[in-house]
């Protein structure tokens, strides 16, 4: 009984040693397969991760293409651009687009998205222009306080706009649109922006000015409309 019982026990151990040895020999043979499969799940992950981003990338673009397409309802005989450039020192409130002379752009074109105005070309070339924000310090624009028809001067701060030049008797409020008055670069009654502070008259003077927040949020520009005269 003890002779049979030591048997099967060795006989046990044996096929033990030799399952963990066949499992060895199995797992050294896979090993080329498994990491075979490894670098596969690794592409296709690095395949899925592109193919995210560009498509954040194209819902991104979105708003602005809806912007554009709204804007051209509004502006029938508008060129639609692309902003490429910004001014990198920030020294003045510029941008860079990729329509030019070849597209018949001209110095004083007004730049539009649907919101309102953005500024004017000041320089031109074959392929590209630059355009003047509303909101730099040289830049000056007629403009009209809607509710009264108040006029005035437009003048970039760096930040916002600064209304110059309105009549003492002007009701003005918080919150008053103010648009373009006729003049080189635009028709009359496109948006600027609203009225966020008002400075009273001083005693004796003529006019009284006021702070507009620009209707254009201009960081953000990607696609605009260039103007014609």
């Amino acid at each position: 009984m003890t002779v049979t019982s030591i048997a099967t026990y060795l006989q046990l151990a044996a096929t033990t040693v030799t399952g963990g040895v066949r499992g060895g020999f199995s797992t050294v043979v896979n090993t080329p397969q498994l990491a075979a499969e490894n670098a596969r799940l690794q592409a296709q992950n690095a395949a899925l991760k592109t193919e995210n981003l560009a498509l954040t990338e194209t819902l991104a673009r979105v708003p602005a293409g809806r912007d554009l397409a709204a804007a051209q309802e509004k502006f029938p005989t508008g060129l639609p651009a692309t902003v490429i450039g910004f001014d990198p020192e920030a020294m003045l409130h510029v941008i860079t687009i990729d329509r030019g002379g070849k597209d018949h752009i001209s110095r004083d074109d007004g730049v539009v998205t649907s919101r309102g105005v953005v500024g004017r070309v000041i320089e031109v070339s074959p392929l590209s222009s630059k355009v003047l924000l509303i909101s730099d310090r040289t830049s000056k624009l007629p403009a009209v306080i809607q509710r009264g028809r108040w006029w005035s001067i437009a003048i970039g701060t760096q930040t916002r706009v600064k209304l110059q030049y309105v009549s003492q008797d002007a009701k003005l409020k918080i919150g008053d649109a103010v648009v373009t008055g006729e003049g080189r670069s635009f028709h009359a009654g496109i948006l600027i922006g609203h009225i966020t502070q008002i400075s009273p008259a001083v005693a004796g003077a003529l006019d009284q000015s006021a702070v507009v927040e620009p209707a254009v949020e201009v960081g953000s520009l990607s696609r605009v409309l260039v103007l014609p005269k």
